[in-house]
């Protein structure tokens, strides 16, 4: 969205003419190139929309480049994509897209360690020819998916051997889906054992590229505090990821740019993970008094808790909130919060535009909370899984979501158009219109 400058008139005397002068805020760095790691929306649409609170314009890979559920990506349409970009701005990439065509295709693709690497020499060359940073990552698969476990992590450690070169700014090797028996961990603290200073290794997957995007956007130091609706729980190991919430907090925090800290914080990040929401929403409310908050509802996986949002609803603060994120796994919804609010904090005199900003937050609360705990289930009721990949679904889609909308943050928005971009329940795509 191209957001017309403000402009304050300077009064000249003795009538000469008026001067005006923009006082809209100015990125620090660039927009930065994006490189997917598929064509879902969490993964492509949400980084480009965080990259862009500063203003400019993210370049990001056409969907229709881009890996699905059934089909990967060409890696020659990405390698041209890539050198056809301007070569003024930072790199952000998901190396899975180029090295197998998406995450799905990582767990299975037959190629060998020496043929993906082959198919990543085009980051390599570009950082090289235009001198500009690359952060970068790539994911150890899931159990019991993958069916070559000993190329994927090759690949990485390959990758791990580039960044001690300095290809990368970053690299993050992350794994996905750390279901009980996975061998990630152990693969990724041996690679970590050894691993430079520009390499951090932690479970994640979908959420990291917007974190990558925070990195490259808005690099300045920030602190965050962390706090949990039941901190007793959050102790405990979490689904998909095998490590205490606490940790994974932490872990995301810091891939985002942040140091935690226990006192006074640029943020608050307040993590909602079970116990009496009506409580949550005044203890939010009562946070947001006290300066920026961003909310990550991580209680359930890909379900955001109604009465936790209606509440913030009902006290009018969901449009006050730096981020606000409940659409997938806890990491999901820690990750993609954290780097929302790390780009939406201003820092040396650069601010999120303030309509971005209210967009943003408005497409947040669509899909994190309408979709994922009304609207998906409504969908299902109505059309059997197996028959969603059909216009009639798409059609029946559109008509269940216009009773939610308009919706009003900041802003009063509607919705124009709702479409299922992968034949399946679990994300949607969807445009909203500021009234």
């Amino acid at each position: 969205m191209n957001v017309p400058a403000m402009l304050a008139l300077a009064a000249l005397s003795l009538g000469a003419a008026a001067q005006a002068q923009s006082a809209a805020p100015q990125p620090a760095l660039p927009a930065p190139l994006l490189l997917p790691l598929d064509s879902r929306p969490a993964t492509r649409v949400l980084p480009a929309l965080i990259a862009d609170l500063r203003g400019g314009e993210a370049a990001v890979v056409p969907a229709a480049l881009l890996g699905n559920a059934t089909r990967g990506a060409d890696p020659a349409a990405l390698a041209a994509w890539l050198a056809a970009q301007p070569t003024d701005r930072p790199l952000v990439a998901a190396l899975d897209a180029l090295a197998y065509g998406g995450l799905v295709q990582s767990r299975t693709s037959p190629l060998s360690a020496e043929q993906a690497l082959a198919r990543l020499v085009p980051i390599r060359e570009w950082a090289a020819r235009t001198g500009q940073p690359v952060y970068a990552f790539v994911t150890l698969p899931r159990e019991p998916d993958a069916t070559d476990r000993a190329r994927n992590l090759a690949v990485a450690r390959a990758l791990v051997g580039w960044a001690r070169e300095g290809v990368f700014r970053e690299l993050h090797v992350t794994w996905d889906d750390a279901l009980p028996g996975n061998p990630a961990p152990q693969e990724g603290a041996a690679l970590a054992a050894d691993a430079p200073a520009n390499v951090r290794v932690y479970p994640g997957a979908d959420e990291v590229l917007s974190m990558l995007v925070a990195r490259a956007r808005a690099p300045q130091p920030a602190t965050v505090r962390i706090e949990y609706s039941d901190p007793e729980k959050a102790k405990a190991a979490v689904r998909y990821e095998g490590i205490p919430l606490t940790q994974s907090a932490v872990n995301h925090a810091e891939a985002s740019g942040y140091t935690v800290t226990t006192g006074a914080a640029d943020l608050t990040l307040y993590v909602y993970n079970g116990g009496d929401p009506r409580r949550a929403a005044l203890r939010v409310s009562a946070l947001l008094r006290a300066g920026a908050v961003a909310v990550a509802d991580v209680n359930q996986v890909n379900l955001g808790n109604v009465r936790l949002w209606s509440d913030l609803s009902t006290l009018r603060q969901n449009a006050n909130l730096r981020a606000l994120a409940a659409w997938g796994t806890p990491g999901n919804n820690l990750g993609t919060a954290l780097a929302h609010a790390k780009v939406a904090l201003p820092a040396a005199g650069v601010a999120a535009d303030p309509v971005r900003q209210d967009a943003l937050l408005a497409r947040e609360y669509a899909n994190d909370v309408i979709y994922s705990a009304e609207l998906r289930a409504a969908l299902r009721r109505a059309v059997p899984e197996t028959a969603l990949n059909t216009p009639q679904a798409q059609d029946k889609l559109l008509s269940l979501a216009r009773d939610y909308f308009p919706l009003r943050l900041g802003g009063s928005y509607t919705l124009e158009d709702a479409r299922l971009p992968w034949g399946r329940s679990f994300e949607w795509d969807f445009d909203l219109q500021p009234r």
